[in-house]
C-alpha cells in the first residue's frame, strides 16, 4: 500500500459503532445479490435529477464498498480507505464535496486522481429503522459544483426509497424461507428427515396417476427394522431413534431425485421408485438391504445389530393399478420376507 492510501485510509475514521452498523448491514443479505431493474432505475432517476452522469447505490462493508447498482461507470466494488462513500457511515446526513482535488480527505483517491477524474461528490446515507448507514445513494460529476437544495432534498426522497426497496427484498427472502420452513415441517418427519405419512402418500397418488397416464413403470419398496421392539427393550428408545435416523439418512444418500422416501409408520418405511419396473426395484432393494445391515450402531462400548427385512410391490396396469393394491402388494411381499426369516427381499 502506497503512502498516500495509508493517509486516506487514517483520515477515514471508523464510527465506534461499526460492530453494530455492519450486524445491521447483513440483515438484508444485500452484498452478494445481483441487482434489479427497480434499482437501477433509481440510479438513473438520481442522475437525472441531479443533473449529472454518474449515480451510485453502495454498501460499505468491513473493508469494501460494494456497488449495488450504477448508472454512467461501471463499478463492482472498492476498497473502503479508497472510497468517498465512506464518509457516509460516519453519522452526517449527508455529505458533499464540491471539489474532490482540493479537499484533504479526498484528493489522493484514485477516482479523483485518475480517468474519469471525478471532481463533485453528493450522497445520501441509506439508514437502517435502528440508525446504521449502511450505504449511500450518490452522485458524481467530473465538474466542480454542488447540488441545489431542491436536488438534495430529491435526493433525501430517493434515498428512502432505496432503503424501502432493501427493507421489501430483505423481507421477501424472510417471507420465503419461513415457508419453505413451514413446508419442511409440514412434509418431513423429523426423525429420519424423510417425507412424513401424509405427505409420502400425496407423492405417492401423484405418482400413481402420472405412471397411469404415461403408462409408465412404478414401484414401491416397503422397509421394516428386524426385531425393532428388541431393539428398544434392550437398549432404550434413544438408540432405537437413533438406528431409525442412521437409517433415514442411508436411504436419502441412495434415492434419486425423482424417488420419494417416507416414514411409512413406527420402523416402516416406504420408498416409491418412478420409471423402475420390478427387477430394477429388486435390485434397489437388495443393495439397500445390504448397506443397511453393514451400518454400524452402538449403545455405548455395546454394538447393536440391525438388519431389514424389504418387500417389493410393482403396476403392471392389470391387476395392479392403483395406489392401494401397489401398497398392498409391497406389504405382502414385507410379510413374506418377514416369514420367510428376515434380513431379505421378497417381490
Amino acid at each position: 500500500m502506497s503512502a498516500a492510501e495509508n493517509t486516506v485510509t487514517m483520515l477515514y475514521p471508523r464510527p465506534a459503532d461499526d460492530q453494530s452498523r455492519l450486524a445491521a448491514l447483513y440483515r438484508y443479505d444485500a452484498l452478494e445479490t445481483a441487482s434489479c431493474d427497480d434499482f437501477t432505475f433509481l440510479t438513473e432517476l438520481a442522475a437525472k435529477v441531479c443533473d449529472v452522469p454518474y449515480a451510485f447505490i453502495t454498501l460499505v462493508d468491513a473493508e469494501r464498498v460494494f456497488v449495488k447498482s450504477f448508472t454512467g461507470l461501471a463499478v463492482d466494488s472498492m476498497p473502503r480507505g479508497q472510497c468517498y462513500c465512506s464518509l457516509a457511515v460516519l453519522g452526517d446526513e449527508a455529505t458533499e464535496i464540491c471539489d474532490l482535488s482540493k479537499d484533504a480527505r479526498t484528493a489522493g483517491m484514485p477516482l479523483t486522481t485518475e480517468a474519469p477524474f471525478m471532481r463533485m461528490y453528493s450522497s445520501v446515507p441509506l439508514t437502517t429503522s435502528d440508525g446504521h448507514a449502511i450505504g449511500t445513494l450518490c452522485v458524481m460529476n467530473t465538474k466542480a459544483g454542488c447540488l441545489s437544495t431542491a436536488q438534495r432534498e430529491m435526493l433525501r426522497k430517493l434515498a428512502r426509497q432505496v432503503m424501502a426497496l432493501l427493507e421489501l427484498r430483505a423481507n421477501e427472502k424472510a417471507l420465503k424461507a419461513s415457508m419453505d420452513e413451514l413446508e419442511m415441517l409440514a412434509t418431513t418427519d423429523e426423525l429420519t428427515g424423510l417425507h412424513n405419512r401424509r405427505s409420502l402418500m400425496n407423492r405417492l397418488k401423484f405418482e400413481v396417476a402420472r405412471t397411469r397416464r404415461f403408462r409408465t413403470p412404478l414401484s414401491a419398496v416397503m422397509v421394516d427394522v428386524d426385531h425393532f421392539k428388541n431393539i428398544n427393550d434392550e437398549f432404550g428408545h434413544q438408540v432405537g431413534d437413533e438406528v431409525l435416523a442412521a437409517i433415514g439418512r442411508l436411504v436419502r444418500e441412495n434415492v434419486r431425485v425423482i424417488d420419494v422416501a417416507g416414514r411409512y409408520g413406527g420402523e416402516e418405511l416406504c420408498i416409491l421408485l418412478p420409471n423402475t419396473p420390478l427387477d430394477g426395484a429388486r435390485k434397489f432393494a437388495e443393495t439397500l438391504r445390504s448397506r443397511i445391515e453393514a451400518q454400524v450402531h452402538s449403545a455405548g462400548a455395546r454394538t447393536v445389530p440391525v438388519t431389514a427385512s424389504l418387500g417389493v410391490g410393482s403396476f403392471n396396469h392389470m391387476d395392479i393399478d392403483d395406489a392401494e393394491m401397489l401398497l398392498k402388494q409391497a406389504d405382502a411381499a414385507l410379510y413374506r420376507a418377514k416369514t420367510n426369516g428376515r434380513n431379505r427381499v421378497e417381490g
